[in-house]
């Protein structure tokens, strides 16, 4: 089949263009706002774009709290969202006020970051602490700006629970890293394989 996303054509119930672009990291991002107070909400438009230095991306629809709190503060951290913590993921991604901490709302605890001054997810086996390079609005091809907003941090410091480390690697079949694919449908890691690349 084939169809032009302008026309939204394709005839299928729902949008598949998510399903294919798929799976896709959790970003379990915590902030805190001009006055100090938490915010924790999980992005699946996230992932990391370079490695020296290291830079991660989230992509919100709408100027919600996460990004207007990074562009206040400077500052936010990724925490990785695993099968354990599911629920409270899920419960952490409501519509609620922005008085409301989503700890409070998920009875996630929380401990404080070493770098930056918004908590990490305890419970999270790792979590990347990130200062803000920028937010994007971003545009269509029409040039007309869109409701999405891209923010782009720099990982300045890195945590990782010692029991998923196996042989010097970070095993993730040990915790299994939720990632979202369309729809309401989520995965996880359970098994991994290893390809070399040719040697030319």
């Amino acid at each position: 089949m084939f169809y032009e996303t302008e026309k939204n054509d394709h005839g299928l119930p729902h949008n598949p263009f998510k399903a294919i672009v798929a799976p896709r990291p959790v970003g379990w991002i915590s902030t805190v706002d001009g006055e100090g107070r938490a915010n924790l909400a999980p992005y699946s438009f996230f992932n990391c774009v370079c490695d020296r230095p290291p830079i991660v991306l989230f992509s919100s629809t709408g100027y919600k709290d996460s990004v207007a709190n990074v562009d206040a503060t400077g500052e936010f951290v990724c925490n990785m969202a695993s099968w354990d913590l599911r629920d409270q993921m899920n419960i952490s991604s409501a519509a609620v006020p922005h008085e409301t901490s989503e700890f409070d709302l998920t009875g996630l605890e929380m401990t404080p970051s070493r770098m930056v001054k918004a908590p990490r997810v305890a419970k999270a086996v790792t979590a990347l602490e990130c200062k803000h390079l920028q937010t994007v609005r971003l545009k269509g091809l029409d040039g007309v700006e869109t409701d999405s907003y891209m923010v782009l941090g720099q990982v300045v410091g890195v945590h990782i629970d010692d029991d998923v480390i196996v042989d010097g690697c970070v095993d993730v079949t040990r915790y299994k890293p939720l990632s979202r694919l369309g729809y309401m449908d989520y995965a996880v890691v359970t098994e991994v394989f290893q390809m070399d690349r040719p040697k030319v």
